[in-house]
């Protein structure tokens, strides 16, 4: 604890923590969005006359259920698409005359590239007013900002990885040299080169130990707290990026994986720098 050494490696450790579970929940978030949007199609019936408006909409989605490989086809109900409306025109627009489009949901299957030319044709041919909107392709920018973002987060911690074996190399260097003198005597004593690098390569392991328990209780904390925010917000969008307990699993790891790395690359310094004082 007297040393710069624990806390610049519970400062690494703690970016660290966080760059690796923004890019777990990116990617988990990505995966659910694909499976949950990736094969979502959405119709959209507008006609002012209610009665035609349903009649259509009946009839689009019989003409959806119909073709080979679709899989639920569910007509989404007047109350369910004013509650998604009101929080953009207000419950004063809805109870006025304006006309609100019937919506069908429609799932197909993600590997048939033809299934949605197919169900264009046949709606359109069912309920002239209906329109076809493939919500995959309304999200393919969002997608590929959370995988570039994804991205980001794995290099971001690359670069934390290699910045925490850089302080180690430094921190190790830096004790050999304060060390010389009594490294030359136990020369003397019949010390090896091994021997003695196990004395540094404890030391940084206990050091590296003390930091990366410290960095990662205090990231945990931060995540913990995020997590809260986010889930007050209510939004599935947002949740979605929510880390679940295999990716807390794999951030536990990351305290092991740092001590382990120290301890190799405080061997490798001090047999080199050994290797070059004989």
């Amino acid at each position: 604890m007297a040393g710069p050494m624990p806390w610049v490696i519970a400062i690494m450790m703690f970016l660290t923590v966080l760059a690796a579970a923004a890019g777990l929940g990116l990617g988990g978030a990505a995966a659910r969005l694909k499976d949950q949007i990736g094969g979502r199609i959405t119709i959209q019936v507008v006609e002012p006359n209610p009665a035609t408006r349903a009649a259509q909409a009946n009839a689009a989605a019989r003409a959806a259920h119909a073709i080979p490989g679709v899989g639920q086809v569910r007509i989404v109900p007047e109350a369910e698409v004013h509650a998604l409306l009101e929080p953009w025109i207000g419950a004063g627009g809805l109870e006025s005359d304006l006309p609100v489009p019937a919506l069908v949901d429609v799932d197909l299957p993600p590997d048939d590239t033809g299934a949605l030319a197919r169900l264009r044709a046949a709606v359109t041919a069912a309920a002239p007013a209906a329109r076809v909107d493939d919500d995959a392709q309304w999200l393919a920018p969002l997608a590929r900002l959370i995988g570039a973002l994804k991205w980001l987060a794995v290099g971001l911690v690359v670069l934390m990885v290699g910045a925490t074996a850089a302080t180690v190399v430094l921190a190790a260097r830096a004790a050999l040299d304060t060390h010389r003198g009594t490294i030359e005597i136990l020369h003397f004593m019949g010390a090896t080169d091994v021997q003695v690098a196990r004395l540094f390569q404890r030391r940084i392991a206990l050091d590296a130990l003390f930091g990366g328990l410290i960095g990662f209780i205090l990231a945990a904390i931060v995540l913990i707290l995020l997590g809260r925010q986010v889930a007050a917000l209510g939004s599935e969008l947002i949740g979605s990026a929510a880390l679940p307990p295999v990716a807390w699993g794999a951030l536990v790891v990351l305290p092991v994986f740092g001590v382990l790395l120290a301890m190799l690359v405080a061997r490798i310094t001090i047999l080199r720098a050994l290797g070059r004082l004989l």
